[in-house]
């Protein structure tokens, strides 16, 4: 393979291109809603109009409005049909030979599009991810090819360096700095592993960008591969991924049948492969060192750092872990160049995040957008706020180890530095909103009895931490608890923050203490007053601190 070699796929696929494209979304959301089946009844409706030669049929990633799936697109009219139906699929090809649809349509003109801005999702729901000359057509592996044609290992570093992103897998950690410390690292065998093993409850952005660009992934992690010097790849995705593990093994195949995976990528002498790990879907594996130890065959339970796995991971090699977005990001760095990437955002958070926006709130889907834009902008505009004109009471981030953040705060700007400010995280991605019928003591249960469940039990504080807590909030919830057991709850969650061995303990607590934070008054109406001994040795009512 060279770049001539590229250029003719890119050329071949553009020039056989038909005038009419039907863009039908076939990402999980929508094919839940039988959109294979709408796909062929198109397929079928185009050829029973004689209108083959004009119109293109193509399977396509999310288009992002998951609410109002299966999505068809039509361009370059552009003319969005929402909720389409297979028994609807003639209408639609009737109104391309002038006919009248009265299927219902969206706005591709509305908030919800308008204001993202497209790096990570810029193919999502325009290409057909199981076809390589798609992905090459919009200049993929184009970036790979200057990495290893024009750039040094080192300068494939600092332009990532140079460029502000830090990882989207949740700490936000500086992502040059990782792959400087690979890349320095001593060792003849190195290794890079995309964490896919994405769990948060509500959280969809790494499966929809796995489900709808595979080769944006492949094309990061080869370019990761390069930079610090390893030749074997693995991307660990959870099992209840099937689609998106489908076309990670179709990509992954194209890719080696051409040249662009395995050995002498670009005649060059890089060689790089690629396999997959599939998890069983613990929490827990999401943590790095967890998910080494499943990679290896093990348990998935974390150690304790350092060593960090940048200098004994993978069977005590240097190893390099990004998430997916974090790699997907990589071939628009390395195309338009790092100051590009450095002006989105705010000063200390680069670029844009894909966030899932889930929950009580009209549109539901994918959304990308730059750093530093306000919540409000989010939850509001894009959002269309809460279904039936409700309130919009909170907004959580971060998923399960993440935080609550109030009405109050909605003009609050969207990056890692604010949101710890309010005491929640950026996390993956997950955003789920919450209007003003929601219990916010209920909320709180909710988060942490998911973090039991998946506590892998390896250290004390996790595992009998989270257990106490989530009894105390069942207490709290029955009426059954008092103040004395709100404080116990709260003495509860700083030993858990403190001394838990991983992420997953010691973020356990945020749902509590965000919700305890701004919500306060939601507990305090579910306690039941103390009780002392009176002077007949009954007991008494003892009122509350403060009460009057």
């Amino acid at each position: 393979m060279t770049l001539l070699d590229l250029e003719q796929i890119k050329d071949k696929e553009i020039a056989g291109r038909k005038k009419i494209v039907l863009r039908c979304c076939l990402a999980a959301g929508c094919t839940s809603s039988d959109s294979k089946n709408v796909k062929a009844r198109l397929d079928q409706a185009v050829v029973a109009a004689g209108l083959q030669d004009q119109v293109e049929v193509r399977g396509v990633g999310c288009m992002k409005l998951c609410c109002d799936g299966p999505l068809v697109q039509v361009d370059p009219a552009n003319t969005l049909y929402i909720k389409v139906t297979a028994d609807s699929t003639p209408s639609i090809i009737a109104a391309l030979s002038g006919g009248k649809s009265d299927l219902p349509q969206g706005d591709p003109q509305a908030a919800f599009f308008t204001k993202q801005l497209s790096i990570v999702l810029a193919n999502s729901g325009v290409i057909d991810p199981e076809r390589i000359e798609d992905y090459i057509a919009a200049d993929g592996y184009l970036a790979l090819h200057h990495a290893l044609t024009e750039m040094e290992p080192r300068g494939v570093v600092e332009a990532v360096v140079q460029s502000g992103l830090r990882g989207r897998g949740g700490a936000g950690f500086p992502t040059g700095l990782k792959w400087s410390t690979v890349a320095k690292s001593p060792g003849a065998k190195k290794y890079i592993i995309c964490n896919a093993d994405e769990g948060d409850p509500g959280a969809f952005m790494d499966r929809s960008v796995l489900e709808s660009d595979p080769h944006a992934v492949l094309e990061g992690m080869a370019v990761a591969a390069y930079a610090v010097g390893a030749d074997q790849g693995f991307i660990y995705v959870r099992a209840e991924y099937p689609l998106a593990i489908s076309r990670l093994q179709i990509a992954i195949k194209q890719a080696k049948r051409i040249g662009l995976l395995g050995m002498g990528v670009f005649e060059s002498p890089f060689n790089f492969n690629i396999d997959l790990r599939i998890g069983a879907g613990a929490f827990v594996c999401g943590e790095e060192t967890a998910l080494m130890a499943s990679v290896e065959g093990k348990r998935g339970t974390p150690r304790p750092r350092p060593p960090f796995p940048a200098e004994r991971g993978l069977w005590d090699c240097p190893t390099l872990i990004n998430n997916v977005e974090t790699f997907a990001n990589i071939p628009a760095i390395m195309r338009r160049g790092a100051e590009w990437f450095a002006s989105i955002g705010t000063e200390k958070s680069k670029g844009t995040k894909v966030f899932a926006l889930a929950g009580k709130i009209k549109n539901t889907g994918l959304i990308e957008v730059p750093m530093g834009t306000p919540l409000r902008t989010i939850v509001e505009e894009m959002g269309g706020g809460a279904p039936g004109g409700g309130a919009i009471k909170a907004v959580q981030t971060g998923g399960p180890s993440g935080g609550c953040i109030p009405a109050q705060h909605l003009d609050t700007p969207v990056d890692y530095e604010s949101l710890t400010k309010l005491g929640s995280i950026m996390g993956s991605g997950g955003m789920i909103v919450m209007d003003e019928t929601t219990n916010m003591v209920d909320v709180a249960r909710y988060f942490l009895e998911f973090c039991m469940d998946e506590s892998c039990g390896k250290c004390v504080p996790c595992r009998t931490g989270t257990v106490q807590m989530h009894h105390f909030l069942e207490k709290i919830l029955a009426k059954k608890a008092t103040a004395r057991d709100l404080t116990h709850l709260e003495e509860l969650c700083d030993m858990v923050r403190n001394t838990s061995l991983c992420g997953l303990g010691q973020n356990a607590p945020n749902p509590v203490q965000s919700t305890l934070r701004f919500f306060r008054h939601e507990y305090d109406a579910l306690l039941q007053p103390e009780l002392h001994s009176g002077g007949n040795g009954v007991a008494q009512p003892q009122p509350l601190a403060g009460a009057k």
